[in-house]
């Protein structure tokens, strides 16, 4: 008897614990600026929804990315800097390389604690069969593999199509006009998803990285010419609608004050392409370059009682803390044969500390270390560039050593490297040690032999919509 009580209340305690594991919703938008947004301070983009998940949540105001786009999922999904994984740049179609497969993702680390996992969106971690997201510890994938803007020519119609994926097969070949529905779609599948665990006998990931805000602009039809803000403003309005989508299926299913949603972008505007690019408020610089502009964005996480309502931090975070962060809140214990360089910010997120626990943050432009923040101080030890795409060359951008003050100024204009040579030596010791760290203990990325083109047929399929009402 004692025995049998033995295993019933073990048992109890087991769907306990699975009650108590909380689900994630982790929205990553593709290139959209600090100041895009109203809750950071955009003046031109309408964003209600985000504004109450802002008063329902915390601003982080110091959280980092990566310049570019590949680099900077490789970053969230492994809890590394891109040059640790050997991601250091941007992949593109039909490449031999890939995020390796060999790699601990988020997913694969909460489907230790029996998550359902699920990727909507753009994946552009390589799009071989090899390193899709169903061999990344999703359970399921539906979206575009790469960038929006590397469409192929279709042997059919000879005009340029681009593929989105269900699992690891073309669901259908997208023209422009196509591609104004995937916002919708995707945000359609994650609301299903999230309908499907309503029942809360299993937690869930949900990982939304959209193709917004990524030139070529797509906009729905029903968001086209609605905004003050030209195309831009149209698709941030839609990203918006879609934010709140999700936050009003997790009320309705009474998931809320059980889920942590996370929304933040992958790296700063392309804002050389003008009005088709956004805007980085009061920071310098832009999407591909180590200023502030081109890896500070903007970051709203929301946990009714467990993160107070309408409160802001500045601590020093980023997208590498969200895999420690999460694993810690499921109860999974990290790998022990292999270095990550993100930290639990749980602490952070419930305002039981003003800071993070780490002692720098390291901005990386490719497989260079370019500059290395702690605290205020913010030391360049490379050259920099104002971001992708301008020609122009900022003389004071080339030189190393230069130092910045980023609450005095958050701008990175005033260069105060000779009234503190102390903290100069500091934080030229704290690049130099990382990396040699980083050389030491560099992983490589996964490589397939001979690289396809993975949608070769042009042959007709089911429209995603159909997929979706059929499910």
């Amino acid at each position: 008897m004692k025995f049998l009580i033995a295993v019933v209340a073990a048992f109890l305690c087991a769907i306990a614990s699975a009650a108590e594991r909380p689900n994630f919703v982790l929205i990553l938008i593709d290139d959209m600026g600090f100041g895009d947004i109203e809750p950071f301070g955009s003046k031109v983009n309408s964003t209600p929804n985000l504004n109450r998940m802002a008063a329902e949540g915390m601003r982080l105001t110091s959280f980092y990315a990566a310049p570019v786009c590949s680099a900077s999922r490789a970053q969230l999904l492994t809890g590394c800097y891109a040059p640790r994984v050997s991601v250091p740049g941007v992949f593109f179609p039909r490449q031999a390389e890939g995020l390796n497969p060999e790699e601990y993702t988020i997913a694969e680390y909460l489907k230790e604690a029996d998550y359902a996992t699920t990727c909507i969106g753009k994946w552009h971690l390589g799009d071989q069969i090899a390193f899709l997201p169903t061999r990344q510890g999703f359970d399921s994938y539906l979206g575009i593999p790469y960038s929006n803007d590397m469409p192929r020519k279709s042997t059919r119609t000879g005009r340029k199509v681009t593929p989105l994926l269900r699992n690891e097969k073309v669901a259908e070949l997208l023209e422009d006009e196509g591609q104004r529905r995937v916002t919708r779609e995707y945000t359609e599948e994650a609301v299903n998803f999230i309908l499907s665990h309503s029942a809360g006998d299993q937690p869930f990931f949900l990982y939304l990285p959209h193709t917004a805000m990524h030139v070529p602009l797509y906009p729905h039809k029903e968001f086209s010419g609605k905004s003050r803000n030209g195309v831009y403003g149209d698709w941030v309005s839609e990203v918006d609608w879609s934010v709140g989508a999700i936050l009003e299926t997790l009320d309705q299913s009474g998931l809320s004050e059980n889920t942590l949603v996370v929304f933040t972008s992958d790296n700063g505007p392309w804002a050389s392409k003008g009005k088709a690019g956004g805007e980085t408020g009061p920071l310098r610089g832009s999407k591909g370059g180590t200023l502030e502009g081109g890896v500070r964005v903007p970051a709203i996480m929301r946990w009714p009682g467990r993160i107070a309502p309408g409160t802001t931090s500045d601590a020093i975070c980023g997208t590498t803390d969200m895999l420690p962060t999460f694993a810690a809140l499921a109860g999974v214990e990290l790998k022990d044969d292999r270095r990550i360089d993100g930290i639990d910010i749980i602490n952070v997120l419930e305002g039981r500390a003003e800071q993070s626990d780490r002692e720098a943050w390291y901005y990386f432009g490719g497989s260079e270390l370019q500059a290395v923040r702690q605290g205020p101080w913010k030391l360049a030890v490379a050259p920099q560039k104002i971001g992708m795409g301008f020609s122009i060359i900022h003389k004071d951008l080339r030189r190393a050593g230069r130092l910045y003050n980023l609450e005095e100024e958050i701008g990175e204009k005033t260069d105060v490297a000779k009234s503190h040579p102390d903290i100069v030596r500091r934080l030229k010791s704290l690049a130099d040690a990382k990396r040699a760290e980083l050389a030491a203990n560099k992983r490589p990325a996964g490589r397939v032999e001979k690289p396809v083109m993975l949608f070769p047929s042009d042959s007709p399929s089911r429209s995603i919509k159909s997929m979706i009402q059929s499910k």
